[in-house]
Parts: C-alpha cells; structure tokens; sequence
C-alpha cells in the first residue's frame, strides 16, 4: 500500500459518513488513488500555481499561508527522517 493510501485510510476512519462526502474527504481519495509516479508531477503543479498567484498579488495570504504551510510540511518530514535514522 502506497503512503498516500495509509494516509487516506486513517482519513477516512477519522471522518463520519457525512463528512467523507466533503470536499477534502473526496481529495483525499483522489489522493488515495494517485500512483507514487505521479505525486512530484502534482506537487509541482501545485507549487506552481501557488507561485503564480504569489507573483499577481504578493499580499495576498492564501499563498503566502500556502508556503508556511509547505515549508512546515517539509520541515517536519526532515525531521521525522533524521528521527528514524
């Protein structure tokens, strides 16, 4: 089982039936369902229109808190590997 698709499953035992029909229950099974190959193509899509929206309106907090966000995530992430080392 892929990252994506344990990460979907603790998602989904966390969320109620009428939750799972949200948005983000719907994502994260589109997740769920992404092959490994093809996260890095999507998250740099992402960064880039992230980057995009960044470059238009610099004052703008939704990509401004999309970059903390990020970096947060992959600060953790390093942390966590160094941890398992």
């Amino acid at each position: 089982m892929t990252l994506t698709g344990k990460i979907r499953q603790k998602m989904a035992k966390m969320l109620d039936s009428k939750a799972k029909m949200s948005i983000s229950a719907r994502i994260w099974d589109k997740l769920g369902e992404l092959p490994e190959d093809e996260t890095l193509h999507m998250h740099t899509r992402l960064f880039t229109a992230y980057e995009k929206l960044y470059e238009k309106a610099p004052k703008n907090p939704e990509p401004l808190n999309f970059f903390k966000n990020l970096d947060n995530a992959i600060e953790q992430t390093i942390r966590c590997n160094l941890n398992r080392r």
